[in-house]
């Protein structure tokens, strides 16, 4: 259970790292994100479909671009992952209530 969650944790962060690359070098291509990464081209292209799925991203003949959407992502991303680590830690369980539950 919450080995699924860690891969989908490190597939997100590779989601997002792609597009910081996509944001500071557009256009950009694969080859080039996975040099730089050290994803492979398998890897960087599923992330791109990803983003471009979101409308984050799109394809021009010199690599990946950013959307008109992109700003308003990046600038409620922290604001939802702080969401979710909030969730996270309260479904921690507490050491002391489980050893004298």
């Amino acid at each position: 259970m919450i080995d699924r969650l860690e891969k989908e944790v490190d597939m997100l962060e590779r989601h997002l790292q792609v597009l910081r690359m996509v944001i500071e070098n557009e256009p950009i291509g694969i080859v080039k994100m996975s040099n730089e990464t050290g994803y492979p081209h398998h890897k960087v292209r599923y992330s791109l479909r990803v983003l471009e799925e979101e409308n984050l991203i799109e394809p021009s003949s010199q690599g990946a671009i950013t959307t008109e959407d992109t700003e308003d992502f990046v600038g409620d991303l922290d604001g939802k992952i702080d969401h979710i680590v909030e969730k996270l830690d309260d479904m921690k369980i507490d050491e002391v209530a489980e050893v004298e539950g």
